[in-house]
């Protein structure tokens, strides 16, 4: 992260994190502040005079825990940034360094949510939900949006259908996030929708394409006669078994296939944002799948065997948003998207950035330039 924060040197640094705490977040939750510190006291990060962090940490609170994590870092340099006070519905002036943790849910520089029970029964306490929060540098005013969408929970029932069950969820909640951000309570502005989608590729039209000169073996319980695993062999070559498919396996003979030309030959499976091409943009994606990655600190490049690598961590944003994105100058790449440590273990989601300068005051006789960098 501060190798990026050096690289691209950014005036505004969002970093939206999920899963604060881990899997084990009871246990690890301990960590967090430890993170925190390094974050705001860092040699790397002593020019970002001022910062707000805001950690959803209250895990006791199941019924609103999201275990999101939103930091915003202001570059000394930045004059005259203000944060949108949601309650009062007025901008105020940003200073100093301030973090908010445990219950986010009383303070008026947010909206947070977390998606009714019932938009995924098979999760008992899911913590998928969304934190927002509005900017404005000069005049320039903008939504940031931390997102944490519901995962598959079974590759054999992923496998299924095309699209997913899982998909549909997935629309379901991301459609009502975008609904809640442009309806009538406030201002409309731009927004950039930033997070762990968690789309994946569609699994069906991808086993079929990546086994389409295979066999396939059903492999059923013998008390419930339940499908429990697919096993995809080469119809030559001694039967090689190419594909073995479980609710929490994918286990490909070959991973080259999603690393070569950073997997651009999957990008045509990636369908899940075509549902909302009339209201996200996003650019071109040019670095791998950015999940299942190895937990194993020696295996950075490495894909865990358990769900099919699939783009999970995405960096969206409206048409206007899309708008305010200073284009590149006399063949100066000013606008990267791409990964973060391809070499480092990083967990098992590789996070990903974004840095572009964005014009405010567009529009005006003397348009002032910020460079902005926002990290997923």
């Amino acid at each position: 992260l501060f190798q990026v924060v050096h690289a691209h040197k950014p005036h505004f640094m969002a970093l939206h994190c999920q899963e604060f705490g881990g899997k084990n977040y009871e246990a690890s939750m301990s960590h967090v502040d430890k993170f925190v510190k390094e974050l705001l006291s860092s040699d790397a990060m002593k020019d970002y005079n001022r910062a707000r962090v805001y950690l959803d940490e209250n895990y006791k609170s199941q019924e609103h825990f999201t275990a999101l994590g939103s930091f915003y870092f202001l570059h000394e340099s930045l004059k005259n940034i203000y944060q949108f006070d949601f309650k009062a519905k007025k901008y105020k002036k940003v200073t100093g360094k301030e973090i908010y943790s445990d219950t986010l849910e009383s303070t008026p520089m947010l909206e947070k949510e977390k998606f009714p029970q019932d938009y995924f029964p098979e999760c008992k306490w899911s913590r998928k939900g969304f934190i927002r929060t509005r900017w404005c540098i000069t005049d320039c005013a903008f939504d940031l949006v931390n997102i944490h969408l519901f995962h598959d929970a079974s590759n054999l029932i992923a496998w299924e259908t095309s699209p997913s069950v899982y998909s549909g969820i997935r629309h379901k909640a991301l459609g009502y996030v975008l609904d809640r951000i442009i309806d009538q309570r406030f201002e409309k502005v731009s927004y950039f929708v930033f997070g762990d989608f968690n789309f994946r590729l569609d699994a069906k039209a991808v086993v079929e394409t990546l086994c389409a000169k295979a066999t396939m073996q059903t492999i059923r319980a013998a008390d419930t006669n339940e499908v429990v695993k697919l096993i995809f062999r080469e119809s030559d070559n001694d039967r090689k078994v190419m594909l073995q498919l479980e609710k929490k396996l994918f286990d490909y003979f070959n991973q080259d296939v999603f690393r070569d030309n950073n997997g651009t030959a999957l990008l045509e499976f990636d369908r899940e944002l075509s549902v909302f091409k009339d209201r996200l943009y996003e650019l071109d994606i040019s670095f791998p799948p950015s999940y299942p990655y190895s937990e194993d600190s020696s295996q950075g490049k490495q894909y865990m065997n358990t769900r099919c690598p699939a783009w999970c961590d995405r960096i969206l944003m409206s048409h206007s948003a899309k708008e305010l994105i200073l284009k590149s100058e006399n063949d100066e790449k000013i606008v990267i998207y791409d990964h973060i440590g391809p070499n480092v273990c990083m967990g098992d989601h590789k996070p990903v950035f974004l840095s572009f300068r964005i014009a405010t005051g567009a529009g005006k006789p003397i348009a002032n330039v910020h460079k902005c960098c926002v990290v997923q």
